[in-house]
């Protein structure tokens, strides 16, 4: 894309993916959706139920709702690769938290030995960060809550993708215009949260907690905190794993 395209003339494919952990290596993908906008509209979506194989933790249907019978008759992932792939191409990859979303996508199309590469990605939730530094959690329901951006059904993946994608069309004003220009001031932020969250670690001494599922470490593997630590429901059994980590303006 040139330096001349506007970001809010940008196709977008806003993507949320309800999953089985927090490992997109061992654990699987159970909802996906693609919600497809441009100019603030949505134009079309892709949205499943996605059958991973196993059952789903206990924890995850209490975060989600989402139970092993409502996944008896859903598709696996193969299934859905292919119509998945063609509502992503050509569009930037939109997701809050992006790389929990990004690594999950990238390897459950792995496994399928399908070709993906993201195409430019925009996560909301470096600019809320930013935007919202002093105004308290960062978590997509409270960002959007301050927003005035209802979020009906909090940990389903189209819900999740439609706020997320309003969210940063809510920011338009705040933020420059030009789509390289958003994605340099995107990398600017990101380096500079990610080394305020460094020097968070060094001051505590190294990892918070033992290695597991919520740990920092098992989470910075894979490029993102993941969705406990952006929701933090008090009935999220997760949270608790993450009630230590920093977050710019603390968590209701």
């Amino acid at each position: 894309m040139s330096d001349a395209v506007s970001w809010f003339e940008t196709p977008l494919a806003v993507v949320d993916v309800e999953t089985t952990g927090l490992d997109p290596e061992n654990d699987r993908v159970i909802e996906i959706a693609v919600i497809q906008m441009v100019r603030g509209e949505e134009t079309g979506r892709f949205a499943s139920l996605v059958h991973p194989g196993r059952e789903v933790p206990a924890e995850v249907t209490n975060i989600t709702g989402i139970t092993n019978e409502d996944l008896s008759d859903a598709p696996p992932f193969e299934t859905i690769a292919q119509e998945l792939h063609a509502a992503l191409e050509g569009r930037a990859f939109v997701a809050y938290n992006l790389g929990f979303d990004r690594a999950f996508v990238a390897a459950e199309f792995e496994r399928c030995q399908i070709e993906w590469a993201t195409q430019t990605p925009i996560d909301p939730l470096v600019f809320a960060r930013e935007l919202h530094k002093k105004a308290g959690s960062k978590r997509l329901g409270a960002v959007a809550e301050r927003l005035g951006i209802s979020l009906e059904n909090a940990h389903r993946a189209a819900d999740d993708a439609l706020v997320a994608g309003q969210i940063l069309y809510a920011f338009r004003d705040a933020l420059p215009a030009n789509l390289e220009e958003l994605l340099l001031l995107q990398g600017q932020w990101a380096t500079s949260q990610e080394n305020e969250m460094a020097g968070w670690r060094s001051r505590k001494g190294g990892d918070a907690f033992n290695s597991g599922i919520g740990s920092p470490s098992a989470a910075d593997r894979n490029g993102a905190l993941g969705p406990a630590y952006l929701y933090g429901d008090d009935t999220d059994p997760v949270r608790a794993m993450f009630a230590h980590l920093p977050d710019s303006g603390g968590r209701r």
